[in-house]
């Protein structure tokens, strides 16, 4: 998906016709009543060869207080604010109302591209409408009918640019992961450092009112984003750009994540959402955890999405210096860490303290080291005489009697590392023995924590010459062919072949007995 487009406009407009229109399926209800849409819907758009995000909104009401078309309203807005581009959309029959003019001047200041389009504009009833649009100073309005499918084409005409730079803006942002490298290779390579041009991205994840602004403030040495003692003021995932002790890096802070039953507003679901999005945009997560109640069932979600993921994982226990016993809690963090997170075994997991400062200094240590091993790379030779050893102290299994045989192994993919064996009998190869290697990497190449993937390819014992046609038989070889044969008929007469030194016995007469003696 390229980006992400809000309908928003006044009730009855026509805007979950129009998102009906774009995803191809009545998602959304539809109805002459006004006010029929109340939260926001999400689906997968196409428009010729454009594939986005669209969000049917709820109608833009003149409602500031606290009742159900004020939260509606502040709801839409939330939506303008996090969607890339916003299509505005009037009545063409109706003309511009007040109301059109007083949102137009709201979505002018939350978004800096607004596409302004005149709907039910089929025939000449919508002339004048779509005349009365150019006054809301938001460029050229779009003739279109959501009903009838007509000024899809011109939609599509000013969408085409901004996808494209969207599409540019995105790339930039999107980490590469899953890096493919040449199969048999020797050469470990160089890992790629961070440089202003390509930032090391950041993600800083966690349960609500854990400490995450509060870090980001302290890293970037200023208060830009909002904090308090309040748990869920922050409510999008936002980016911002420094360098944490000389390293650039594109820093994203994101909202607390909720146990998913406990999530029942609709501003926060979509908040999670976008937290998990950031996830997927970053190199190295931190997950950070509450010191006074680490390790909850949530904390352990989110760090294991963030190895499913693939990224680096550092965890970093915030509010250190609010505890008293230090040694005696850093035991039992690291007990409970190896015992609760087995997947992320000999992650790093440092202790910080958002408020104060102390601790930044490991925490920078930790993600330098978690982004190196994470783009770590390991020669063909060491990798076969790493698998040689480990086989010989603890053989595969041999299901059925079929022994397993690990015959190859290489290094096929960075960030994480991903490696390939050959072997036979692959799908009767047990996950305990690929945690076995798994764990046996992490240990003899100093990978701790980063995920390693490990994929089995079938080798069997295959005969090199089994397709191989036979050749046509020389005139020496059917000579040597006729020879054995005659050997073989004389041995079962009884005598040797012709050419031998021994003639076959005289054959005896049929219906004789040999004397008795």
């Amino acid at each position: 998906m390229s980006f992400t487009l809000a309908i928003v406009g006044r009730p009855n407009v026509g805007k979950s016709t129009l998102f009906n229109r774009l995803v191809g399926k009545r998602l959304a209800l539809v109805d002459d009543q006004p006010g029929v849409t109340r939260d926001l819907r999400e689906g997968d758009a196409r428009l010729v060869d454009l594939h986005f995000v669209v969000i049917d909104s709820a109608g833009l009401e003149l409602a500031e207080d606290d009742s159900l078309q004020g939260r509606m309203r502040r709801l839409t807005e939330r939506a303008v604010e996090e969607a890339d581009i916003c299509l505005f959309l009037i009545d063409a029959r109706a003309g511009v109302t007040p109301a059109d003019e007083i949102f137009a001047d709201i979505l002018r200041r939350k978004n800096a591209h607004v596409i302004v389009a005149a709907n039910k504009a089929e025939g000449s009833a919508g002339d004048a409408g779509a005349i009365e649009a150019w006054g809301l100073g938001l460029g050229e309005p779009i003739r279109i009918s959501a009903e009838h499918g007509e000024g899809l084409d011109d939609l599509y005409d000013v969408l085409k640019p901004l996808a494209d730079e969207f599409a540019e803006k995105n790339a930039a942002n999107i980490p590469e992961t899953d890096v493919e490298i040449e199969e048999d290779s020797e050469e470990e390579g160089t890992i790629r450092m961070p440089t202003e041009a390509r930032p090391l991205q950041l993600a800083v994840i966690g349960r609500p009112n854990a400490g995450k602004s509060t870090l980001i403030n302290k890293i970037l040495g200023e208060d830009r984003l909002l904090t308090g003692p309040e748990a869920g003021i922050t409510r999008d995932a936002i980016s911002v750009s420094a360098k944490f002790m000389g390293t650039p890096m594109r820093i994203w802070d994101t909202a607390g994540m909720r146990k998913r039953g406990k999530v029942n507003d609709k501003l926060e679901k979509l908040s999670v959402a976008d937290g998990l999005r950031a996830v997927r945009f970053a190199e190295v997560v931190v997950v950070l955890l509450d010191v006074n109640i680490p390790f909850e069932t949530q904390d352990l979600r989110i760090a294991d999405l963030a190895e499913t993921e693939g990224r680096a994982v550092v965890l970093a226990a915030n509010k250190w210096d609010l505890e008293e016993d230090k040694p005696e809690k850093l035991k039992e963090l690291r007990e409970s860490f190896e015992k609760l997170l087995p997947q992320l075994k000999g992650a790093p997991l440092v202790t910080v303290s958002a408020k104060t400062g102390k601790g930044l200094d490991r925490l920078h240590n930790a993600i330098i080291k978690a982004y190196e091993i994470w783009n770590r790379r390991i020669s063909t030779a060491k990798l076969n005489m790493w698998l040689q050893a480990m086989t010989e102290a603890h053989p595969p299994p041999a299901p059925g009697g079929r022994r397993i045989k690990l015959r190859y192994m290489t290094q096929a993919k960075t960030r994480p590392p991903g490696f390939v064996i050959k072997a036979t009998h692959t799908d009767k190869i047990p996950e305990s023995y690929g945690r076995y290697l798994v764990n046996g990497l992490r240990a003899d190449f100093d990978m701790p924590g980063t995920p390693i993937r490990i994929f089995f390819r079938d080798q069997g014992t295959s005969n090199p010459y089994k397709e191989r046609k036979k050749s046509i038989p020389s005139r020496l070889t059917k000579h040597v062919e006729a020879r054995k044969a005659a050997e073989r008929k004389g041995k079962a007469a009884g005598g040797v072949a012709p050419g031998g030194t021994m003639r076959p016995d005289k054959p005896k007469p049929k219906g004789q007995r040999p004397p008795k003696k």
